[in-house]
């Protein structure tokens, strides 16, 4: 169990982190969203014990984690903690980068773990590369199997795929969350993604202002977002009061609704005017006006500038 109790950082005069507590349990995949300059990156170097505290305590298994006040070299051996900048050995080979932490006493035993590795993060064919001649991505997926080389017991990602094609994101992620799970490794990931924090997590940490102001179930957010903010970290979001778009509706309540949870329809609640279309591959968002307001639906076809339609809550 990893335990955060009231911890606050400060960094020179800006307080960064205020206030934060929560517990994690052993083998949860766990994401932190937010906005830039939220505190996600800072949260995940003050649990690797990058830096000291302010306030307050971080315990795993009852142990404490501590900052460089305490630890001639910052940081704990059970946890492996890879940063934005990657890392990397940059004239070293794809293989002598993934196998630096591990001992050469048994070399076979060595190589067959970095080539598991490899495997796992589609490598195998850049073993013997030079990490300089690799692309971002290519240096992004080699640092995540050299923090993976000795198995830690808690994994700290900072943004882990912002540089992989998307193409080979998706598998990528696959293997990496079901790694992970099969190990019960801990993992936590800083991320703006939003599928990793609805698809890949256990729970999902919403930042704000260096304040944890959600911890919950993904679908629990995605479905039942207590404000504007937490709605919009998921894509976009429209915030309607009906009562003042809608004549003669009494009900004064701003609706927090999805692009998917509004649909054209006859005789439709609220009367918009289209404004334009953006293909979606599978639909088109359709952003529309209503008495000056923005409002974004879902639609199955592009639809006409300047056409007005109604639209209904799903």
């Amino acid at each position: 169990m990893l335990v955060l109790k009231n911890i606050s950082f400060t960094y020179l005069t800006d307080v960064v982190i205020k206030n934060v507590s929560f517990s994690i349990g052993k083998g949860k995949n766990v994401t932190v969203i937010g906005e830039s300059g939220c505190g996600k990156s800072t949260l995940l170097k003050l649990i690797y014990g990058l830096y000291d505290l302010d306030e307050g305590e971080i315990e795993f298994d009852e142990k404490s984690i501590r900052g460089p006040k305490f630890n001639l070299i910052p940081g704990e051996d059970y946890i492996k903690y890879l940063a934005q900048d990657f890392g990397l050995m940059p004239y070293t080979s794809v293989e002598q980068n993934v196998g630096s932490f591990l001992s050469n006493i048994y070399k076979d035993k060595k190589k067959a773990r970095v080539d598991e590795l490899l495997e796992m993060v589609e490598m195998t064919d850049f073993a013997k590369t030079k990490v300089k001649y690799l692309s971002g991505g290519q240096q992004q997926r080699v640092a995540l199997a050299r923090v993976l080389a000795l198995e830690p017991e808690i994994l700290l990602l900072d943004e882990p795929f912002s540089q992989i094609d998307s193409f080979r994101k998706n598998t990528l992620r696959r293997n990496l969350f079901n790694y992970l799970k099969e190990k019960q490794i801990t993992c936590i990931i800083a991320t703006h993604d939003s599928t990793e924090a609805l698809s890949f997590s256990d729970e999902t940490i919403v930042m704000q202002n260096g304040t944890v102001i959600a911890k919950e179930n993904p679908r629990v957010l995605f479905n039942n977002p207590s404000n504007t903010y937490i709605a919009s970290l998921f894509g976009e979001i429209n915030e309607l009061n009906l009562s003042q778009l809608v004549e003669d509706f009494q009900e004064d309540k701003s609706l927090l609704l999805y692009p998917h949870q509004l649909k054209v329809a006859e005789n439709g609640l609220l009367k918009v005017i289209v404004k334009q279309s953006y293909f979606k591959g599978t639909h088109f968002l359709i952003e529309a006006l209503a008495n000056e307001k923005v409002v974004f639906f879902d639609h199955d076809t592009e639809l006409p500038s300047n056409l007005v339609v109604t639209i209904r809550m799903v």
